[in-house]
């Protein structure tokens, strides 16, 4: 005779009728949220001049919000403001996607301006 299972878990419930907060939950280590956020200033801020560091995130997770800190170099003369906000909107969109989490908050922190002139772009105006 063969058996079939009635899908009920311990003590004869059925699965299906394991309330919500029961049934466990996923956390997402804060390292991880960094590791994303540093990846999405990375595709935001494009390319950098050879001796820039790449941009790196520092985040805190309470519950599912999540507060970033991006630290970043950028090339210069640039629009700072312009990609500093460009960082802040993939920074969001990505965490926000990939975790699922709110991110209220994203600052941006530009740690060192590169000047054009030291990798090879024009000098500005010449006579």
């Amino acid at each position: 005779m063969t058996s079939v299972s009635t899908g009920t878990g311990e003590l004869g419930r059925s699965l299906a009728t394991v309330p919500p907060g029961e049934r466990g939950a996923t956390r997402i280590a804060d390292r991880v949220v960094s590791k994303i956020a540093s990846q999405a200033a990375r595709e935001a801020v494009g390319p950098l001049p050879p001796d820039a560091a790449p941009p790196h995130a520092t985040v805190v997770v309470h519950h599912d919000i999540a507060r970033v800190r991006v630290h970043l170099e950028l090339d210069y003369p640039t629009d700072i403001g312009g990609r500093c906000g460009h960082v802040r909107g993939q920074v969001v969109e990505r965490v926000g996607a990939l975790t699922g989490m709110e991110v209220p908050e994203v600052v941006v922190q530009v740690e060192r301006l590169h000047l054009a002139a030291a990798y090879g772009a024009a000098q500005g105006r010449v006579r």
